[in-house]
């Protein structure tokens, strides 16, 4: 018996999304927080071998691109301290065990997280803590540590160490190591998390008195108002700094899930938070988005739905309205889960599906990846309900990025036992950062809207010719098959012609070959 493949061109039909795609969007950010800081995430302790850390970094990527993730916001900076080599301040003890140790089987670890995401077609979201120095009441720093060379620019709050927002100097100091992040490293976004000024302490005051005498009282009668402004200058500063740099890179903030109170602000949310953003952190959240001075958002809300003082449901509708059309994606407390409130078993999926019901929510992000790579109360099986397809992450249209080139298929060979091997060229050289490949079945009409359709998402190789290899294909069957590229903004090209193949059996099949166009 012979068995083969027919391939034949197909001209364009478009149909309306299923109900499913509909739930599942094609975009989606779906991310989640690496954390370094006591070793949260990455790596599970301090001074590990090098490989030791390389085999942990390399299996928490697979198990997060395993359950659905397009993305990782990386840990690199958390107190004043580096994954990777800095001119400005010393290797993390959270990464080698000791301050300012370099890795003993030296590399650079930010280089290799950063390849490994992209091979992996995740994006990377350098996340740095600007003002935290220690974490710990009997911190020693080491001779490289900024506050031994500047001890002037620093503050002990609530035991710890901190740089002090209102002096200028420090914030110069703070802009130049992140900014020589930007500059050296292949970046996706800059992150910061919710710590600017720090968590109030009780019957404690945050000693900048100094500072703002210096620097504030002249301007400013209030010294609350005085710091918001700390805060603002930085974020605005640092946004323009980045943009200047690298226009591709975004800024994305993921604060405290509460602005402020609505009985202390009309604009605020129905909530009774004892800490907000504005009131007790400094950060006007609500500007920068105003401003324009950040990218994304991602308030952290770690509340369970019908939680009273916070509510779930109360906090993603204040956002959504209040997101002055950047994207906003939410902040998930899946470390919660099985805690009290967070009982059920689908509380995640709950949540993520009336996410999905508003059209200015764009996704979320996940603490944390420990919680994923240890399947914490099955999570991951919640995750696999909420991402049953894969999805490109949303597009930012205000970034201008020139679109990419139509991909050529060349060829379409193989069998449902070797696999169906597609090779594809783009018409032109461009800006391609990774391709979508639509397969759809039997007689269904292929609908690249539609996520069900996407068969997989992979990274451009540095080869002319891309290849891939479909090794779910079933004999006796009919399948259509489109390509896309999309360059790192997201932004999808033109679709490649539609090839249908048929398949007779399981062992080797005729070549086909495509035509040129």
């Amino acid at each position: 018996m012979k068995y083969f493949l027919i391939i034949f061109l197909t001209i364009h039909v478009f149909f309306p999304k299923d109900s499913f795609a509909q739930n599942a969007p094609k975009r989606e950010m779906r991310a989640a927080w690496i954390a370094t800081v006591e070793n949260i995430d990455w790596p599970n302790q301090r001074g590990l071998s090098s490989q030791l850390q390389k085999e942990q970094y390399v299996k928490l990527l697979d198990q997060l691109k395993a359950s659905g993730m397009n993305a990782i916001i990386m840990q690199i900076r958390p107190t004043a301290d580096t994954f990777y080599p800095s001119s400005y301040e010393p290797w993390s003890a959270f990464l080698t065990g000791e301050q300012s140790a370099a890795p003993d089987s030296y590399y650079n670890p930010l280089t290799f997280m950063i390849e490994e995401a992209r091979k992996r077609g995740l994006e990377f979201h350098a996340w740095f803590n600007p003002y935290r120095a220690s974490m710990s009441k009997d911190f020693t720093p080491s001779d490289e540590h900024p506050m031994v060379k500047h001890p002037e620019w620093f503050v002990k709050y609530g035991g710890k160490w901190y740089y002090d927002p209102g002096i200028p100097e420090a914030r110069a100091f703070v802009f130049d190591a992140i900014m020589e992040v930007v500059k050296h490293y292949d970046l996706d976004a800059v992150h910061f998390d919710d710590y600017f000024y720090p968590y109030k302490v009780a019957n404690e005051n945050f000693p900048d008195d100094k500072s703002y005498e210096k620097y504030g009282r002249e301007s400013y009668e209030d010294i609350d108002e005085w710091r918001r402004y700390n805060v603002d200058f930085f974020v605005e500063e640092l946004s323009q700094r980045i943009k200047q740099e690298k226009p591709f890179v975004k800024f994305g903030i993921s604060p405290f899930g509460v602005w402020r109170n609505k009985d202390k602000d009309p604009r605020g949310s129905d909530t009774q938070a004892g800490v907000t953003n504005y009131d007790d952190l400094y950060a006007d959240v609500l500007k920068w988005l105003e401003k324009g001075w950040i990218d994304y958002i991602t308030p952290q809300l770690y509340w369970h739905i019908g939680f009273e003082k916070a509510e779930y449901k109360t906090l993603v509708k204040w956002w959504e309205e209040n997101s002055f059309g950047r994207h906003l994606y939410i902040g998930q407390g899946i470390y919660r889960v099985g805690e009290k409130g967070w009982e059920d078993p689908e509380e995640i999926k709950n949540q993520v599906e009336f996410n999905r019901t508003f059209e200015n929510i764009h996704g979320s992000m996940y603490f944390s990846a420990k919680t994923i790579g240890e399947n914490k109360r099955d999570i991951n099986t919640q995750l696999g309900k909420i991402y049953s397809y894969p999805a490109l992450i949303p597009e930012m249209q205000w970034i201008k990025s020139d679109p990419p080139s139509l991909p050529q298929i060349l060829t379409v060979e193989g069998s449902p036992r070797d696999g169906i091997k597609l090779t594809w060229k783009d018409q032109s050289v461009g800006n391609q950062a990774y391709y979508v490949i639509y397969r759809s079945e039997a007689k269904a009409a292929l609908d690249t809207e539609n996520p069900a359709h996407i068969l997989t998402i992979i990274p451009k190789s540095s080869y002319t010719e891309q290849v891939w290899v479909d090794h779910k294909a079933q004999k006796r069957q009919t399948y259509t098959y489109q390509i896309s590229a999309v360059n790192r903004l997201h932004q999808e090209g033109e679709l490649s012609e539609k090839i249908n193949v048929m398949t007779k059996g399981e062992k080797k099949a005729v070549q086909g070959n495509v035509k040129k166009r």
